[in-house]
Parts: structure tokens; C-alpha cells; sequence
């Protein structure tokens, strides 16, 4: 026991000499930040990226839709179940700093030659030609965290944890966003598919006015083959976009998670279901707020306690190892206490003199990745301010369009009464009636595309904040 006493104190002595813990600072890089984005007038903090998705989508079809998706879509369950993963290895990763214990039992039947020393031994002192050994004993080895190692060790297995977490929450924003650009598109095929009807039923009136002008010799065939013509490419419009609708329809259902099926929505497209105020707020809580951003800022702090163990790596380790059990060479006196107990308990401090210079090379790789995060982390902040910026430029662009769009389409609707006034007049040929209806048709396809498009900036702008998460 005094042997044992003083093999605890050497190497308790041995700690204290070599104290200091390696663990590597954690400095967060300088971000060229801008005060405000691009395309917005004043710095503000509100954002309505500090909604939820629930107050931020007031449409309750859609919101439903998007329930469903964050429930059922197997690309946020597949990240989750990564999530559990980490969590159950980060779990593991808090026992590092025990020892490891193990309990075995062995037996060992020797038979030595007869013409060795040990033989003639065997058979001299215990008059038999073989010896048995039993053994049953627990054994323990612990390393004490002199460098801080094992503490870094944990800290890389946090930050993976931590990582999978916000790489979760990153796919949810980008199903929530998917979600609604799929909506809003099929809002914007419900409408197209709509004006198509009603120019059908516009073109059907000019072909019927055109045959009666061609049976009353005031218009030639051609006038008719012309309306014909029109006529059928409606048609043909209407049946492209019935199928888009239904692609976009079972799309629409793969992403919340349900067999291809009816997507039931509301009638008309509009932007009053979302908020009508929008503010993009301060690029630094847009950072702060990223999944994909704070993500990369945990793989560079993972990288950062790599950095901790290697450098650990290559100062002296302290270990110490013990064993202890019941041993015998017979086995009806194997578990004779106290006769068959034995133990024993060793320490030692090794350090790592020469190894092929392959301690240095991975001080120099792990100080050179955690180069390449920083890199990594800036760049995902300048694509970040880049998209917020992309998003509001494109919002405040497509109001205009919109308006002009609109008033595009009311001068058209006023051009197709003039021209269908002056042919039945015979002041006006067939084809300004032609002309007018597919100017008119193409311009209102195009005003329910800028719609879309101007919700999905809208949408876009969310996603791009960082939307629904604090």
C-alpha cells in the first residue's frame, strides 16, 4: 500500500509540474460589415425576420401546407435524425474524462519440455509436468487532462452537435421558403390558367364574328384560318398550363411529405396575406440569426479546439493504470480471500520524442483548416448580406413592374374594344384583332408572373434574414 502511495504522489507531483492547459483562445474574425444594406434607406432594427413563420405566412392554406412539410418532409426527419446522431456522441463525449475499466477472467494451462529448466523445476518442487494460472481481475486506465485534451475533445463534439442543429434549422427555412414559392407559383398557373379561359372565350367570338364576314364576302379565308389559329393556340396554352398545374401540385405535395394529390388554395394571388411593411433591419443581427452562417461558425470553432488537441498531442502524457483480482495456479483455491487477491497500480509520464514528424504535420493541418474556416465563415457572411441585398432590390424593382404591368394590361383590354369596334366597322382588318387579343393575352400572363415573382422576393427576403429563428 505505501508503494502504491507513493506512485499516487509521483504523479501527482508530475501534474502539478506541467499545469498549464493548452486549450487555444477562441478570437471571432472581424467582419467587414456594412451599417445597413444596399437598396434601403435608413438603418433599422426592426426586420421581420423577427417573425415566426406562423405570423409571417397569414394564409391558412398555406400555413397548413407548411405544418405538414416541417412534420413529414423526409429531408428535415433525415436531418434530424443526424441531430439525435450528435446528441447521442456528445452524450458519450462527457465520459472522456473517466477512466476506462474492464473486468476479465482468463485461464492458462502450460506444459513446459521435460528437458527445459522450468520442466525439470515443475517436477522437482510441485511433482507434476504442467502449471495452471487462473485469473480474475478488473483492470483500469485513466489519463489525466493535463493539456486540457480531453476538454477540447468534448468541445469538438459540441460543436458537431451544435452544428447539426443549425444545419437543421437551415433546411427548415429552406422547406418553409420552398413551401410557399410552390404555393404562390401554383397561385400564379391558377390565374394564368384563367385569363387562357377567358381569352379562349374572346378568341371564340372573333372567330364567329370572322366566319360571318367570310360568309358575307367581307373578309377572306385567310381572316378565318387567322381566328382558327389564335383560337387553337389558347387552346393549346390552356392545356400546357393545366399540366403545370398538376406537376407543380404533386411537387408541391412531395415537399410536405404526402402522396401526389389535389393542393387545395385560395382563388386570386395576392400579397395581403403577407406583411405589407417590410424592413431587412441591421446586417449584424442578420448574422447572428443565420442558421447556415452560425453553422460555419461552429465549424470553425470545432476546428479552433482541433487546433487544442494537436498541440496536446505533443506534450507528456500522464497515465496511470491499475489492475487488481483474484489469481491462482489451482482452481479449487481461486477465490480464497485474502490469500488470492492481488493488485497493482503503475504511472507513468511519456512524452512523444520522435514520431516522423507526424505530430507537426497535424498541428500545421489543423491550424491550416481552421484558416480555411475562417475563410469559410467570412464568405458565408458576404453570400448572406449578397442575397438580403438581391432580395430587396428585386422587391422594390418588381413593385414598378407591377404597376407598369397593370397599367400595361388596361391600356391592352382598352385596344382590343377599339379594334373589335372599328372590324365590325370594316375600319379595322382581322389581324390588328389578332394582334390586339395576343398583346392583350400575353401582357396579362406576364402581370400574374411579376406577381409571383414579387411574393417570392418577398419570401426570398425572409429566408434570406434568417426568418423564424432568434
Amino acid at each position: 500500500m505505501k508503494r502504491i502511495k507513493y506512485i499516487i504522489i509521483a504523479s501527482s507531483l508530475a501534474l502539478g509540474l506541467v499545469s498549464c492547459v493548452s486549450k487555444t483562445a477562441y478570437a471571432k474574425p472581424e467582419l467587414e460589415l456594412p451599417e445597413k444594406f444596399q437598396y434601403t434607406a435608413t438603418a433599422d432594427t426592426a426586420s421581420v425576420a423577427n417573425l415566426e413563420w406562423k405570423e409571417f405566412f397569414s394564409d391558412p392554406i398555406l400555413q397548413g401546407l407548411i405544418e405538414k412539410g416541417i412534420k413529414n418532409n423526409y429531408d428535415l426527419q433525415i436531418a434530424l435524425k443526424q441531430v439525435a446522431s450528435s446528441q447521442e456522441k456528445l452524450k458519450q463525449a462527457k465520459y472522456l474524462q473517466y477512466p476506462d475499466v474492464g473486468f476479465g477472467v482468463s485461464a492458462q494451462i502450460s506444459k513446459p519440455s521435460k528437458n527445459s529448466m522450468n520442466g525439470q523445476s515443475l517436477n522437482l518442487f510441485l511433482g507434476q509436468n504442467h502449471v495452471e494460472d487462473y485469473n480474475a481481475a478488473f483492470n483500469l486506465s485513466w489519463e489525466a487532462d493535463i493539456w486540457g485534451k480531453i476538454k477540447n475533445q468534448q468541445e469538438v463534439s459540441r460543436m458537431q452537435y451544435l452544428q447539426t442543429y443549425e444545419a437543421t434549422k437551415a433546411i427548415q427555412t429552406q422547406v418553409v421558403a420552398a413551401i410557399a414559392q410552390g404555393y404562390y407559383n401554383l397561385l400564379m398557373l391558377d390565374k394564368q390558367l384563367q385569363i387562357a379561359k377567358s381569352n379562349l372565350e374572346l378568341s371564340t367570338n372573333t372567330l364567329s364574328l370572322t366566319e360571318k364576314l367570310w360568309q358575307s364576302g367581307d373578309t377572306t379565308s385567310l381572316g378565318v384560318q387567322q381566328a382558327t389559329s389564335q383560337k387553337q393556340s389558347t387552346e393549346l396554352l390552356i392545356t400546357e398550363l393545366e399540366q403545370n398545374i398538376a406537376i407543380q401540385e404533386n411537387a408541391l405535395s412531395i415537399l410536405v411529405g404526402e402522396n401526389p394529390q389535389k393542393i387545395e388554395r385560395t382563388i386570386e394571388m395576392t400579397d395581403s396575406s403577407l406583411p405589407q411593411e417590410i424592413s431587412a433591419g441591421l446586417p449584424a443581427a442578420m448574422v447572428s440569426r443565420r442558421p447556415d452562417v452560425r453553422q460555419q461558425e461552429l465549424a470553425l470553432l470545432e476546428s479552433n479546439s482541433q487546433v487544442g488537441i494537436a498541440q496536446a498531442n505533443m506534450y507528456p502524457a500522464l497515465r496511470i493504470t491499475a489492475n487488481g483480482g483474484v489469481n491462482s495456479f489451482k482452481i479449487d483455491n481461486w477465490f480464497q480471500i485474502p490469500a488470492s487477491l492481488f493488485g497493482s497500480v503503475l504511472g507513468g509520464l511519456t512524452q512523444p520524442i520522435f514520431q516522423k514528424r507526424q505530430l507537426k504535420t497535424d498541428l500545421n493541418v489543423a491550424k491550416i483548416q481552421r484558416e480555411k474556416n475562417v475563410l469559410a465563415f467570412r464568405q458565408s457572411v458576404l453570400n448572406a448580406v449578397g442575397e438580403v441585398s438581391d432580395a430587396l432590390v428585386s422587391n422594390e424593382s418588381l413593385k414598378v413592374q407591377e404597376q407598369k404591368a397593370t397599367e400595361q394590361v388596361a391600356t391592352l383590354k382598352n385596344g382590343i374594344k377599339s379594334a373589335e369596334m372599328l372590324y365590325k366597322g370594316g375600319l379595322a382588318n382581322y389581324l390588328e384583332v389578332l394582334t390586339a387579343q395576343g398583346n392583350s393575352l400575353q401582357a396579362e400572363l406576364n402581370l400574374a408572373s411579376v406577381k409571383r415573382q414579387r411574393l417570392s422576393s418577398i419570401v426570398d427576403l425572409y429566408r434570406a434574414l434568417g426568418g423564424g429563428w432568434k
